[in-house]
């Protein structure tokens, strides 16, 4: 008894919730549960009694109305090897490696080496800069930049800092505290 009350109750606010939102349910007396339909009396295209067109979600949370498609601004991400280049770690056919590196390596939708218009990698002295059309994770630049260094046998000495949003920085670990702390 206290289920079949528990239940009544949940199908009424059901029921309300869903007549909120211009769905219409068959309420039935069989025990098999009746989905919504949308607009059942109202032929598609039609407008309803709100003045809303029956068809389209209008003010349902999160529903897009117009193409559907969301546009993703353009962001240029970069990746600062002015330290390494300094000391001639990075010279410039290393950075030219890098770029090449990085062009083959971004995938985009899946795929590897197919950048085309969506995705420009390019080089500015000792800087890499890397300008995305799409949605793209700064993370992962930063996974290939370390998978570079390792290829490169890099990684044991350089490290892959963030400067601030857009930007990371290869810097060199930090040594010397360890020394200090290994003569006293």
């Amino acid at each position: 008894a206290i289920f079949a009350a528990i239940r009544s109750r949940f199908k009424l606010n059901l029921w309300n919730s869903a007549a909120e939102f211009g769905y219409e349910m068959a309420r039935s007396s069989t025990t098999k549960k009746s989905a919504p339909t949308k607009g059942s009396k109202a032929a598609k295209g039609s407008t309803t009694a709100k003045g809303s067109v029956a068809g389209r979600k209008d003010s349902i949370k999160g529903s897009k109305v117009g193409s559907g498609t969301k546009k993703v601004p353009s962001v240029t991400y970069k990746v600062d090897c002015k330290i390494p280049a300094a000391d001639s770690i990075f010279d410039a056919d290393l950075l030219k490696g890098f770029e090449q590196y990085l062009v083959d390596r971004i995938k985009v939708a899946g795929r590897t080496g197919q950048l085309s218009d969506k995705v420009k990698v390019s080089l500015d002295g000792n800087v890499v800069t890397v300008k995305t059309y799409i949605a793209f994770a700064k993370k992962y630049l930063k996974y290939l930049t370390k998978k570079y260094l390792k290829k490169k046998t890099l990684r044991d000495w350089l490290r892959v800092v963030s400067v601030d949003k857009t930007t990371y920085e290869l810097r060199y670990f930090n040594i010397h505290d360890q020394d200090d702390g290994d003569e006293e």
